[in-house]
């Protein structure tokens, strides 16, 4: 049996970390950090600061050596828009790189065939990247040639998508969710209509995968939105299977409520101040994922579907080395594309099992989506009857 080791929570007691840091002065202390390259010494003009104004965005990519020049396309899209990008290389082969112009410009981390999500859960943690007000977390076998990083991050700003993907050209390889494909007409969507098909999706629809969703591919969140789906990452489910189903739990937009305590000493939120209650304030996550997730439809990617090691796509459809496997396959009669389709499939199931374990065992937690599916079907009823 599995141990059960509450993986959805994150750190509750701020006061352990609190006395940890009991032995420094206060000022001294650094939270965060980020990705930023630094010189071994500074001119005093690069000693300048930077202008806070300015939007800070990082893209990283899981990489091999056999996908070097779509990768090349990719980042040569986004180093221009002031990006800081970096390469996680799941084949280990780095000095391969060093001949491109902009490979001195970038972060390369190397670990043998792991998958996009292992790289993440280590090297994009929170109070790591908490400077960039987007993390762009893509694959490496998509097509930019109608991207543009720049109007992207414009339209998704101005909209509030919390979480986003550029849509899918009709004719990419892999298309698995009609969602994600291209509206010609459209700049942007949020959900699809579907009548056709097991998944039925209509104006009633509330959640994945006819609105609130975006695939694995080409996910873009927001500093917030970062920082909840950090902590949905399971540390030993490499293959992140299910978490595209539950992202927009993450579409939600950090604010500072004031709440004041009744006399039973329960929280209660006002905007104006109450007579003779104690005052204080906490930070609340609010949002709809019909709203704050979706697909931008202008600048919009191909996707190739080729053989690759740490994309999204099911693993048995992408491997790091076909040659490589085929060998392995014929000399041990074990099929490595199978057996990565059966861990991934093993461990789609114990990600949903954690998700219904800490539903359950969370009594404090409150699906936020539940009522708006209620209120959702009261308005299609009411609107029904009053025909």
């Amino acid at each position: 049996m599995e141990e059960i080791l509450h993986p959805f929570d994150s750190l509750k007691d701020s006061a352990l970390a609190s006395g940890l840091l009991g032995g420094l002065p206060h000022g001294i202390i650094q939270a965060s950090a980020d990705l930023e390259l630094k010189p071994l010494w500074s001119t005093s003009s690069s000693r300048s600061k930077a202008d806070p104004s300015t939007c800070r965005v990082l893209l990283a990519i899981p990489v091999g050596i056999k996908q070097k020049d779509n990768v090349n396309h990719i980042v040569q899209k986004f180093l221009p828009e002031n990006f800081t990008v970096i390469l996680f290389h799941y084949d280990g082969k780095v000095d391969g790189w060093w001949d491109l112009d902009w490979s001195n410009e970038v972060i390369h981390i190397a670990a043998k065939n792991q998958t996009k999500w292992w790289f993440a859960k280590r090297f994009l943690h929170p109070a790591v990247v908490s400077v960039y007000d987007y993390i762009f977390l893509w694959d490496e076998d998509l097509g930019v040639e109608h991207f543009n990083p720049g109007r992207y991050l414009k339209i998704v700003r101005y909209e509030g998508l919390e979480i986003s993907q550029p849509a899918l050209d009709p004719n990419s390889t892999e298309i698995h969710h009609r969602i994600t494909i291209r509206a010609r007409t459209k700049k942007f969507h949020r959900r699809v209509y579907e009548r056709r098909g097991s998944t039925k999706c209509s104006d009633v629809s509330e959640g994945p995968p006819c609105t609130g969703f975006v695939e694995g591919m080409a996910p873009v969140f927001s500093r917030s939105a970062w920082y909840c789906a950090w902590h949905l990452i399971q540390n030993d489910l490499v293959h992140g299977w299910g978490m595209d189903m539950k992202l927009g739990y993450c579409a939600q937009l950090l604010g500072v409520h004031n709440f004041w305590l009744n006399g039973a000493n329960r929280v209660i939120f006002r905007t104006k101040k109450v007579a003779g209650k104690v005052a204080g304030s906490m930070a609340i996550a609010k949002g709809d994922r019909t709203k704050k997730v979706g697909v931008v439809d202008s600048e919009y990617i191909v996707h190739k579907g080729i053989q690759t090691l740490g994309g999204h796509g099911p693993p048995g459809r992408k491997a790091s080395n076909t040659e490589e496997l085929a060998k392995k396959h014929s000399a041990t009669g074990m099929d490595p594309r199978m057996e990565i389709r059966r861990q991934s499939t093993w461990e789609l199931q114990i990600f949903k099992d954690r998700w219904n374990r800490a539903v359950k065992d969370d009594k404090n937690w409150v699906d936020p989506f539940h009522s708006n599916r209620k209120h959702r079907k009261l308005r299609l009823h009411n609107r029904r009857h009053n025909r």
